[in-house]
Order: structure tokens, then sequence, then C-alpha cells
């Protein structure tokens, strides 16, 4: 029997442009809670967007977020209304505060009974990592980066 291949994704700053609301989680007074109620009005990445259809022409897609699991109903209806393919959605179970690169690992090892081509991510600490467990890995560099999200992602496990 053949290995299904996967492409996997992450959302937030790959295909969905966070930059509206990441000022939510700048020192000192984070409000994670409006940070993720506001995901549901995250434009599109157009160039995130067209790299996931191309993908998901060849291959099952795969979404791994750092989102909450509390958001699965608001990123399954916003990646519909982008036209995406919403097959399987891996998301952060909730209080899991591990560091991004951690819990995407993880994440990534338990899809691999099937053949993951590559692993698409915004952050270049969490694209390391997956690289170093053996996995493809490729950096989404066509939105800008903050601070305040590489801290959230890497030192709060927040997304």
């Amino acid at each position: 029997m053949d290995r299904v291949s996967i492409a996997v994704y992450d959302i937030d700053g790959v295909v969905a442009d966070v930059r509206h609301r990441v000022h939510l989680v700048e020192p000192p007074r984070r409000n994670w809670l409006r940070f993720f109620e506001l995901a549901k009005d995250d434009p599109p990445s157009p160039e995130g967007v067209s790299w996931a259809l191309r993908a998901a022409a060849d291959h099952e897609l795969v979404w791994l977020t750092g989102r909450p699991e509390w958001l699965r109903t608001v990123t399954t209806r916003w990646l519909q209304r982008q036209g995406l393919p919403v097959s399987e959605l891996l998301m952060r179970p909730d209080r899991d505060y591990r560091p991004a690169g951690y819990y995407k690992v993880d994440a990534l090892r338990t899809l691999a009974e099937r053949d993951v081509v590559v692993f698409v991510d915004d952050d270049p600490a969490v694209v390391e990592a997956a690289a170093a467990a053996g996995f493809t890995a490729s950096l989404a560099t066509w939105l800008p980066r903050s601070t305040a999200l590489s801290d959230a992602q890497e030192r709060s496990g927040r997304t």
C-alpha cells in the first residue's frame, strides 16, 4: 500500500496575515483573549494561499497551527472562506504552553506514518527544529515577522 503524501502548513503568518492584531501580544500588557478573538478578521496572505493551493493539488493538505483548540470553529470557517481545503486541522491543546518548536515537531511526528513531503511555517526556530527532526521544512518569508509574535511562539507557547 502506498503512503499518502501530505503537505503540512502553518496558518498564522503563512496563509493568514496577523499583523493587525500583533500589537495585542506586545509587552507589557498582553491580551491573549483579544488577540485570538480577532483571528476571524485576518486578511489572507495571497502568496501563502497560492502556495497552499498548489501543494493541495498534489498532496493532502494538513494544517498545523499553534492556535488554541478553542479556536477550531473560527479557524475552520476562516480557511473555508479563503477557498482552502480543511480535511485535517491540528491545533494546540488548551493549556499547552510549550514553545512552538516542541509542540509542532511532536505533532509532525504523529503524522509520520504518512509521507510528509513538506512542512511550511513562518517561524525560523520552528523550521529549524522540524529540519533537525528530519522533516523537509520551508520558511514562509512573504509576510514581515514581528518580535512580539516570535516571543509569543517561543517563550510564551501561545501560538
